[in-house]
């Protein structure tokens, strides 16, 4: 029954990413949870990407996006099981983009205001498991 629900969600457009064609990013996509954030996991329509909601109102993730330089954004977001991911935070007028720092290829995540309203960092934590794939081979501290 649930196939049959899930064959008619629509596809939900996510762009390529420049690197998505790196292998590191097959096994981020293979290891990426079911649900993100309470939201379940659609299709995409493109190579390297992932999305958790609803067409127009989805956290979306694609790897292979290139690598941020040191920022002030820069904020380590602990996981339940004691690693942690370094992101490079950016708010705007419809959400907030996260990019992995010192991770080769970089990973981006995008959480609408619909569902970040409360805590936009709770998707990263939902996909640090598969992020966790690409080495770090740099922190936020340096």
């Amino acid at each position: 029954m649930a196939a049959g629900v899930a064959a008619c969600s629509p596809v939900i457009s996510v762009p390529v990413a420049t690197h998505a064609t790196d292998p590191a990013c097959a096994d981020v996509i293979l290891d990426l949870p079911d649900q993100v954030a309470g939201q379940d996991q659609r299709t995409t329509s493109s190579q390297a990407t992932s999305a958790w909601g609803s067409a127009g109102s989805a956290i979306t993730l694609r790897c292979g996006v290139e690598q941020p330089g040191p920022s002030d954004q820069c904020q380590s977001i602990e996981n339940p099981d004691g690693t942690s991911v370094d992101w490079i935070s950016a708010e705007t007028s419809t959400g907030w983009t996260f990019v992995t720092y010192g991770r080769d290829p970089a990973v981006e995540v995008q959480v609408p205001k619909s569902l970040g309203e409360g805590q936009p960092t709770a998707a990263l934590v939902d996909v640090a498991p598969a992020v966790l794939d690409v080495k770090a081979t740099t922190t936020c501290t340096g």
